[in-house]
């Protein structure tokens, strides 16, 4: 099934596949974020009554923009979804620790030329990957929480701290 179609389903049902039941029956959907670079936090409600609020997913653009560059991009909601599901799945009460959000391609290929791991083609710079942590979770635990939600991407970068997620295909590294 295309993103497209996975998107008609999930509306077609009103809930969200990967989301804990918990998650499913909320009817309101809450992030809480902490940006390491920026030193912003951001506690907001992107999903209320059935639907995306449009002022809040601004909002968390904003908030996940390229801090190297100040661009902005489209956050997927899938990839905010996977957090809310994420912080389900482990029962954190603390903020997700935010080291990545969006990239923009500039960013993306500047890294790539000074550091290992980076993707030519990375999700960062379509919106569909975060870098975090969360200081109440061993690192070990919120991979395998990400993992087990079979979601998209999960990176594990015990040296540096932090697990990438994504909303691309399922895969582990």
């Amino acid at each position: 099934m295309n993103k497209q179609a996975r998107r008609r389903f999930i509306a077609a049902l009103g809930c969200l596949p990967l989301a804990s039941p918990s998650v499913r029956a909320a009817s309101a959907r809450t992030l809480r974020l902490d940006h390491l670079h920026t030193g912003e936090k951001l506690e907001i409600e992107y999903f209320s009554g059935g639907n995306y609020v449009g002022d809040a997913l601004a909002s968390v653009n904003h908030f996940l923009r390229d801090f190297r560059t100040g661009d902005v991009g489209r956050i997927d909601a899938e990839l905010l979804d996977l957090l809310v599901s994420l912080a389900a799945a482990t029962g954190s009460r603390r903020r997700f620790e935010v080291i990545s959000g969006y990239r923009s391609v500039v960013t993306n290929e500047a890294l790539r030329q000074h550091s290992g791991g980076v993707a030519s083609g990375s999700l960062h710079t379509r919106g569909q990957a975060i870098d975090i942590r969360l200081a109440d979770v061993s690192l070990g635990t919120l991979r395998d929480a990400a993992r087990s939600l079979r979601a998209g991407g999960v990176g594990f970068y015990p040296a540096s701290n932090f697990i990438h997620v994504d909303t691309g295909r399922v895969r582990f590294w």
